[in-house]
């Protein structure tokens, strides 16, 4: 269950959650991909287990595994926020619908903001062509276009560890939730 001794205000775990990504995702080894990028911020600002592992996200990068699926920025966060549901709802069936339902908000407004979820639509090209994750590594747009994609999810993920923001969320999740089975 969560300590409301870990509370941060929404706008500094959202800061913090950025800063951390940027660290990870900007690094020159280019260690940390997208998704990882997300996962492991986004671990760490909602206090969550093992904060510096990004072994369930590698998969995730340039669209599940580079075939410009689903954005690795909105993967790595649905990642924390079903560890997070996991670990503040009890109740198995209702965490997972909490946490589909988070994630499907974030879906939506991420689509709006950028026009599209999946990594070759967001990036303008197909990762896994040949060389062609190579070129676009060095081409230096991930720096920009990718990092603001991960920004975009971290903070609004990021604003889930204020337990004020997790009750709101919760409910209106709940909410959409009855709304989707009443039909």
């Amino acid at each position: 269950m969560h300590d409301d001794s870990d509370h941060r205000p929404p706008s500094d775990a959202a800061a913090e959650g950025i800063a951390l990504a940027r660290d990870a995702f900007l690094d020159d080894a280019n260690r940390y991909g997208c998704a990882e990028a997300a996962f492991v911020a986004l671990k760490a600002v909602l206090v969550l287990p093992d904060p510096v592992d990004t072994s369930a996200a590698m998969p995730f990068n340039g669209g599940l595994a580079w075939t410009g699926g689903p954005c690795g920025a909105v993967t790595g966060a649905a990642l924390a926020i079903g560890i997070l549901a996991g670990q503040r709802i009890p109740d198995h069936h209702r965490a997972k619908v909490v946490s589909r339902e988070l994630v499907a908000s974030l879906v939506d407004d991420f689509t709006e903001r950028y026009g599209s979820l999946d990594c070759r639509d967001l990036v303008g090209t197909d990762l896994r062509a040949p060389g062609a994750h190579a070129a676009f590594i060095a081409s230096g747009a991930w720096r920009r276009s990718c990092m603001n994609q991960i920004e975009f999810a971290v903070a609004a993920t990021a604003r889930l560890a204020d337990p004020v923001a997790w009750a709101e969320a919760v409910a209106a999740a709940e909410d959409a939730a009855v709304r989707r089975d009443a039909g």
